[in-house]
């Protein structure tokens, strides 16, 4: 039992959970949009996010390496290291373009860790934290595979785009509310701002939202829509369950699991219409 929560723990403080909800999110676009995305684009995304939440987590800014660092922090730095050097490898098979795209928001998620401005970096400057992070998960989740798979980025796609940075907010909250008790006030988290029940009604105004914008898009897909309503629920029901003292891995890895029911269900939905399966229910 031991051995299989060190394994737990280490699967989860490794990145490899929240790599498999930014993949999950990636094959959510792919879907929705039914393109065609090179199959090294799957573990071009996978490493990125990896490497990206592992080099704000293990790797000190560049100015506080020092031999003090610590040794649990240095083995994760190698394993994050690994995983680098196999991006650096996929990324020889990547378009130039998917390339720029990615360096864009790759210094984005640099300049998160290090300094930027006056020895301060973006997760430090008041209320950008949130909006940083759902920058970069829309971009890599929606952005990059459309422009991998060379599809047109019309406005559903750039509803979708919304959307996904609006649901990575949302999902952004149960951690905030967790850590409140840890993060200086001059972070000026949502929580911190506002107070722990009024962001969670902002939660869910936000999940109402997305569904709505759902019936701006020109062309839709059922499965999408019941699997989006599905998961908006899910996730509002987290996130009334979420306190600022929470159970070991509630949100790293329950609330941070749900993209990938999300496409286990949009998959089952999707192949069920497919099939007929669900022709009684008027689907």
């Amino acid at each position: 039992m031991e051995a299989l929560r060190r394994l737990l723990a280490y699967y989860v403080e490794s990145s490899i959970h929240v790599a498999l909800s930014v993949v999950a999110l990636t094959a959510i676009t792919v879907l929705e949009f039914e393109v065609v995305v090179p199959q090294r684009l799957w573990f071009f995304v996978f490493l990125a996010a990896l490497s990206g939440y592992n080099f704000i987590k293990y790797v000190p800014p560049i100015t506080k390496i020092n031999a003090e660092w610590h040794v649990a922090k240095k083995t994760m730095f190698w394993f994050t290291a690994l995983c680098f050097l196999g991006l650096l490898y996929v990324s020889f098979q990547m378009t130039a373009t998917v390339l720029f795209i990615t360096a864009l928001f790759g210094s984005v998620t640099f300049f998160y860790a290090n300094p930027l401005i006056r020895h301060k970096n973006l997760r430090v400057m008041a209320g950008l934290k949130v909006f940083v992070v759902a920058l970069v998960w829309g971009g890599v989740t929606v952005i990059i595979p459309m422009i991998a798979a060379k599809a047109e980025l019309n406005m559903d796609v750039w509803i979708t785009f919304v959307q996904r940075m609006l649901l990575v907010v949302v999902l952004m909250i149960p951690f905030e509310l967790r850590d409140m008790s840890v993060d200086a006030l001059s972070l000026k988290t949502l929580p911190q701002q506002i107070g722990v029940r009024p962001v969670k009604i902002l939660g869910g105004v936000l999940l109402v939202l997305i569904f709505g914008m759902e019936f701006l898009k020109t062309a839709g897909q059922t499965a999408y829509l019941v699997s989006l309503f599905v998961f908006t629920l899910a996730l509002g029901g987290l996130l009334i369950l979420s306190k600022t003292k929470q159970k070991p891995y509630f949100a790293s890895f329950w609330v941070e699991s749900l993209p990938v029911y999300w496409l286990l269900l949009f998959v089952v939905i999707k192949e069920g219409l497919r099939m007929g399966v669900f022709a009684n229910l008027g689907l």
